[in-house]
This record gives C-alpha cells, structure tokens and sequence, in this order.
C-alpha cells in the first residue's frame, strides 16, 4: 500500500503518523527545505509544484491511495491546481481511493439552519467557487477513472498544539465579536479528529460521497470566544452590531461573520464509523489536552 498526501502541512502529517509502519508514505513538496522535516517522520518527499503540471508527471502510478489537502490558488474562479494533479494521476494506474480535504464554506449563508450532504452548495465568495470547481473535478475523475473518491468538507480547524490552532491569540488581541442578535452559528474539528476522518473515508468512503468532517458542537461565534476565554482565563472579546463590524473588521473576517450554518454528520458517524476523541471544543480546547 502507497499513500501519497498532496499538501502534506499539519493535518497531513497527523494523518501520516496515524498510517500503519507497513505503509508507504509520500508527500508533494515545492519547498525542499522542508524535506529533513518530512524524511524524521517516514515521509519521502516528492518534489513537485501543483502550479507547475510538467513537475507532477512523476506521481503517474505512485500511489494506490491519494489524500489531497491542497487548496486551490488564492485568485480566480476554478482551482488549476487540483486539475493538474488529477491529470497526472491518470497517466498510469490510477489509485484505488482518493480523498479529498474541501470546505463547508461551499454552503454559503444558510441563515442558521441544520443541513446534510444533501444541501446543494451556494457558494457566496470565490475562495469558496474554487472549492465548489475542484470538487467537481474530484467527482468526475472518479466516475471517469472507477476510483473511490470522497469528499470531506471541513469546518474551523483547531487544536492546542496547532500552529495558530486556538483562539488565544485573537483574544489577546481584543477583537470583537458580534452581538447575540447578529451573532452566526460556526462549526469545528479537533486536527486529529480530522485526521482520523481522513483516514477512515480513505478506508471507507463511498464512491463520490461528501461527508461533513464536523463535531457535536452547537455554538455561535460569539458564544465560542467567550468559552475559551473562560477556559484560558482571559477577558471575553467586545461585542458589536454587524454595522459597527463593517466599520471595524478586515474582508475576510467580515466574510466568515456573514454566514451562519449547522453540520448533522450523521454520515461520518454512521458510514465512516468515526467515533470523536473530542466532540466538543470544550474537552479540545481544554488547557489539560
């Protein structure tokens, strides 16, 4: 068995270290720095550079199962990065599986509401376009080659010892978040919860099926950055009105204010038979993990 991670960063690596020692690990790396890093951790750097097609025609055959958490370019519309790497994996034998790491941002605003795999995307930013276009590409490459491709779309990813993985720093800054009543329901996954579901949909996932990789948490925003100021013994963020968050906070952020949904993940409890180490961020944010 050959596992091949394409965008081999935190999730990937805890995804390796998860992988049995008979297996055959290898990572894409555009940056050979980073190579003596990968290499401590029984992972064999592949160089190679999702933007650059001509440097992945090595990956034609090396692999039987594919884990993708690259994310598509910062601009345009589509994600040129996923279609090179699927045309160079069907050059030769294609893998058996292939997994790959989208985003619950596909959704788009669904005004607090509970939502299955089911919901159709609507995507309202281009971030979240190119992750609806490089899905789409996923699917296909599976129905056209007969790989066992699946889809998890993922919440905020956190952990304790993940680089920028809590809200510390935020609050420590003192931005603010928004008042009860324009305040919207986000959703979570503990990095090696995520890891583990990775694994499991690449064991267990069913052709061309999407999965929510979310937990049982059932917050909104500002409800979560007061719990873990609590828990980090730190004052609890501002609270403003939507209004005064135009005036004050950056595009991006503003964005992630601006959509409000609820995960069942049903699916990932019941198909890919993930049992959740931390189904709440309160035991994952919880100084003593």
């Amino acid at each position: 068995m050959r596992v091949l991670i394409v965008g081999c960063g935190d999730v990937g690596q805890r995804v390796a270290r998860r992988l049995p020692p008979r297996v055959q690990v290898s990572a894409l790396l555009r940056d050979a720095e980073q190579a003596p890093a990968l290499r401590a951790q029984g992972i064999r750097p592949l160089a190679g550079d999702l933007d650059d097609a001509a440097s992945l025609q090595r990956l034609a055959g090396i692999a039987t199962h594919v884990i993708h958490l690259a994310p598509p370019p910062r601009e345009g519309e589509g994600d040129p990065r996923t279609q090179a790497l699927l045309r160079a994996l069907a050059r030769r034998s294609v893998p058996t599986a292939l997994v790959y790491g989208s985003t619950t941002g596909v959704y788009g605003d669904c005004g607090g509401a509970w939502i299955d795999e089911t919901r159709a995307p609507a995507p309202r930013t281009a971030r979240a376009r190119r992750r609806v276009a490089a899905e789409g590409r996923v699917r296909a490459f599976g129905r056209a080659a007969a790989v066992r491709a699946s889809i998890l779309r993922i919440p905020g990813i956190y952990a304790p010892d993940r680089p920028g993985g809590t809200p510390r720093d935020r609050l420590q800054r003192g931005t603010p978040v928004l008042t009860a009543e324009d305040d919207v329901f986000t959703n979570h996954i503990h990095a090696d919860d995520l890891a583990r579901a990775v694994l499991a949909a690449l064991w267990r996932g069913r052709p061309q099926r999407v999965y929510h990789a979310s937990d049982d948490t059932m917050l909104k925003m500002g409800d979560y950055f007061d719990l873990a100021a609590d828990l980090y013994g730190l004052p609890r963020p501002p609270r403003i009105t939507r209004a005064e968050a135009r005036e004050c906070l950056p595009a991006t952020l503003l964005s992630f204010m601006g959509e409000s949904r609820r995960l069942h993940n049903q699916r990932l409890k019941h198909e890919l038979r993930v049992r959740l180490r931390y189904p709440t961020v309160v035991k994952g944010l919880a100084p003593t993990q």
